[in-house]
């Protein structure tokens, strides 16, 4: 971004201009932070003068003048706050963080203002009332459908006192989730692990030290070493040092960021969330949180939410005992004579890892360097599907480390453009995510989309090529599964564009995509060691695919941990009035959580429920989903070939591209034929 002085008038404001940049790419190298907020102003402005027109017309509603108008409204909206909220997750700084806080509130009003306003909502419901007679075709059916849905859901049949409440719920808890996820961002950024000398470095491999060394010139100490709590950093540390009193050092920073006290303590701020959203659910007539949330869901219900994670739970934490003891069993073997502690779970594992499986990850990583990985996704897509990336030069992004990928179908013609932003740094929130700055629809034209993937890999330094462990490839996989959901959608309506499915079953498609990872046919080809340019040897890699599922009860077990303390929380009434710790601490006692094993999110930290209500009662989705992509994988496997044409052809068409035009059981049905159970889930982890 640039740093000319601030100009006199909103006149030279980027945002709100044609943009020309090659794509439709948002003008990144002009944006300066003072344009932000008029630019959101004027938007919201336009945006409210659109709705307004379609709730006052004076034309009997129909789609095309009611749905699709809503539909083209308030596209500068949608463009600045895109770019926007990208740019906060991904590449944020103070500025940033103070117009997120300010804007929170005003966004969700104008939303409220939208979804309660009585006119256009009886503009809505006279059309769903007639919807047999309207002659809509299925598509346009279903965004009918779920026009009304969200109407409703947001309070809009309620009475006059109950929509004013409403209103003011909605704004509070978007103030509350930007809180939460600006402390959690700020206790990441702030912690740091100075590893002074040898010392401090013992056990660590040179590919950890190279990024330890690279993270400390960024945060300041050129010379030494950091560990940052990016998991790229802070995980491999804990498997390899053999320093205990660092490692629980560095482990109980990770685990209690946002819980420390002062400004960025969310323990408050977790309280106050789940009083509103109980207040919210009882409004619309729910017993629970849950209930109302799950409701629009493929899952329906709490009550078989909790069946699917009991069901795996109880053979997952026997397995994660057996793991306890001998990972004890090994550390008495070396000498150590120690009670495994949650910090040294990935230390001796690792030395587990390396005695029954003769795996080493300083062996592994060279065999996967970033840049195959990536190779490896795209040749994936384009077995299954046609596509093809061309490396874009020459184009602005928002950071020197992005890349883009023009991405081309069978014919040679436009798909949409990719974005890779693949390094950990400071001004990113951790973890690794899908997102769009454009997203696909007809409705207004061909609009093409443009995705991201952003990663926390650690950087390796200059004129050194980045390794991955294998977690951090099948990661890699997993976020682009869901940005081919997002480039190969192909519908007429932004309502159901791309991965605007239901929560459980938006991780599908990315689930199923990490399978072709683990297959001899691209491990083979990509799995390469970056200096001889040799393929990965025949043992080594039937060594690690029959290491697949080992330490699967620890990972199961933090996993369903944490979704089973996301379903209890949100299903009780009273969950506000306890301190959020005592209720971490009956759902670890209520389920036998192994006291060597920490949720994979304990609570001050968990943004996937906290930061917004995206997967509030809604962590779950990745096991539900889980249970369709083995079953998924397997209709490849029956056939023989895991890139079967008939099949990758069904998947795009009934999956990949179809947005949320169907119900998502009639979705999988398309594919599969019937739904399936939790048989190959079960037998995919081992457990069976």
């Amino acid at each position: 971004m640039t740093t000319d002085t601030k100009p006199d008038t909103a006149t030279a404001n980027p945002l709100l201009t044609d943009w020309t940049a090659p794509f439709g790419l948002p003008p990144f190298g002009e944006i300066e932070p003072w344009h932000w907020e008029p630019a959101f102003e004027t938007a919201l402005a336009s945006a409210r003068r659109d709705i307004d027109a379609i709730a006052e017309n004076p034309e009997a509603p129909d789609f095309d003048n009611t749905i699709a108008a809503m539909e083209r409204a308030g596209q500068d909206l949608s463009r600045v706050a895109m770019v926007f909220f990208n740019l906060a997750g991904s590449h944020t700084s103070e500025e940033l963080r103070r117009i997120e806080r300010d804007m929170a509130p005003k966004l969700a009003r104008h939303s409220s203002q939208t979804l309660l306003n009585q006119s256009l909502y009886a503009r809505v419901a006279t059309l769903w009332e007639a919807r047999g007679q309207l002659g809509l075709n299925a598509e346009a059916a279903r965004v009918l459908e779920r026009y009304h849905l969200m109407f409703t859901r947001a309070g809009a049949a309620l009475d006059e006192a109950g929509r004013t409440r409403m209103a003011e719920i909605t704004q509070e808890l978007a103030v509350l989730g930007t809180r939460f996820s600006q402390n959690v961002l700020s206790d990441e950024a702030d912690y740091k692990l100075v590893l002074e000398g040898e010392e401090d470095l013992a056990g660590l491999p040179p590919f950890l030290r190279q990024a330890a060394a690279e993270a400390a010139g960024e945060r300041g100490h050129p010379g030494k070493h950091v560990i940052t709590l990016s998991r790229s950093l802070i995980e491999p540390f804990l498997q390899f040092s053999t320093r205990r009193d660092l490692r629980e050092t560095a482990f109980k920073a990770w685990t209690t960021r946002g819980e420390n006290g002062g400004e960025t303590d969310n323990r408050e701020v977790i309280a106050r969330i789940l009083a509103l959203r109980q207040e919210r659910a009882e409004l619309l007539g729910f017993d629970d949180f849950a209930s109302y949330k799950l409701d629009d869901t493929m899952a329906g219900t709490p009550d078989a939410v909790r069946e699917l994670l009991e069901t795996v739970w109880t053979p997952a934490v026997e397995q994660a005992r057996r793991e306890a003891a001998a990972l004890q069993e090994i550390a008495a073997e070396g000498g150590d004579n120690i009670v495994i502690e949650p910090w040294d779970w990935r230390f001796y594992a690792e030395k587990l890892r390396s005695r029954d499986h003769a795996l080493d990850e300083a062996e592994l990583k060279p065999y996967f360097p970033l840049e195959n990985i990536i190779q490896a996704a795209f040749e994936t897509a384009n077995r299954l599907f046609g596509l093809t990336f061309r490396e874009v030069d020459g184009v602005t992004l928002y950071h020197p480390d992005v890349r883009a990928f023009e991405v081309l179908d069978g014919t040679g013609g436009h798909v949409g453009l990719f974005l890779g932003d693949y390094f950990n740094r400071s001004t990113k929130r951790s973890g690794a995510w899908m997102s769009a700055f454009r997203r696909q629809e007809k409705l207004s034209g061909d609009i093409r989309p443009i995705i991201v993937n952003v990663m926390n890999f650690a950087k390796a330094p200059k004129g050194e090529p980045a390794l991955l462990t294998f977690d951090d490839a099948r990661t890699l996989f997993h976020e682009f599964g869901h940005a081919l959901h997002g480039l190969l959608s192909d519908v007429t309506y932004p309502m159901i564009s791309g991965t605007s499915v239901s929560r459980d079953f938006v991780e599908l498609p990315s689930q199923l995509y990490e399978h072709w990872l683990e297959e001899p046919e691209i491990l083979s080809r990509f799995a390469v060691h970056v200096e001889t340019g040799e393929a990965m040897p025949k043992e080594l890699m039937e060594r690690v695919l029959a290491a697949r599922n080992f330490n699967q009860g620890f990972e199961t077990v933090e996993y369903l941990a944490s979704a089973l303390f996301d379903l209890d929380v949100h299903a009780r009434t009273d969950a506000a009035k306890t301190d959020v710790g005592t209720l971490e601490s009956e759902t670890l006692t209520r389920i036998g959580m192994p006291r060597e094993i920490v949720m994979r999110h304990r609570p001050t930290q968990f943004a996937h429920v906290f930061s917004g209500d995206g997967y509030s009662s809604g962590y779950y989705s990745y096991m539900w989903s889980e249970v369709m992509d083995a079953d998924a994988f397997t209709a490849f496997e029956e056939t023989g070939d895991i890139f079967n044409a008939e099949l990758a052809r069904r998947l795009r068409e009934a999956i990949y591209s179809a947005g949320g035009r169907q119900d998502p059981k009639d979705a999988y049905i398309a594919f599969r034929g019937a739904l399936p159970d939790a048989g190959p889930l079960l037998k995919k982890r081992g457990f069976l």
